[in-house]
């Protein structure tokens, strides 16, 4: 296995690469997803756009829930919220429905958690995938067991779920 990962490659990790937990911590006021890009202008434009729930992600979560296993991930949130955060907010029902646990923590409490405060997920806790950015575009997460590491993402992991909110109390009402 590529100790990077990049696109596809994330979502078929899902598919074996851990056993019990994955856990994701994402910071960013926003995400270049080649993916999302065209549904993201649409949205800017104030067009609605259907929902893909057959999408491989979503497939994913459904199989790794039906698996018993867990995925749960904190949000860093602004306030207000960037167009790319409400635009996410809107959508982000069909991960939970697909089996996702994710929760929201304003950028004014983020001093909260032990640092540094990058994008990572954290897989059993005893593997992470720490993500590098260019600007907006994810490069891709690499993994370590590297155990200092490790630790510090189970105590970021272990605040961030302590302190966040139920992704309702950020909903739009």
């Amino acid at each position: 296995m590529p100790d990077r990962l990049t696109g596809p490659d994330i979502t078929a990790f899902f598919d074996g690469g851990f056993a019990y937990t994955a856990w994701r911590l994402e910071t960013r006021r926003a995400y270049g997803v080649a993916s999302e890009t065209a549904d993201f202008q649409a949205w800017l434009r104030g067009e609605k756009t259907e929902p893909d729930l057959d999408r491989p992600w979503l497939a994913t979560m459904r199989a790794l829930k039906a698996a018993g296993k867990r995925v749960e991930r904190v949000r860093i949130i602004d306030d207000p919220p960037t167009d790319y955060q409400r635009w996410i907010l809107e959508d982000v029902t069909d991960n939970i429905d697909a089996g996702e646990d994710i929760r929201y923590l304003p950028r004014a409490e983020q001093g909260r958690l032990p640092g540094p405060h990058t994008d990572f997920w954290l897989f059993d806790s005893a593997r992470i995938g720490v993500f590098a950015f260019d600007g907006d575009r994810s490069l891709g997460m690499e993994l370590t067991e590297d155990p200092e590491l490790v630790l510090r993402a189970c105590q970021i992991r272990d605040a961030a779920w302590h302190y966040a909110r139920p992704v309702e109390a950020f909903l739009p009402r």
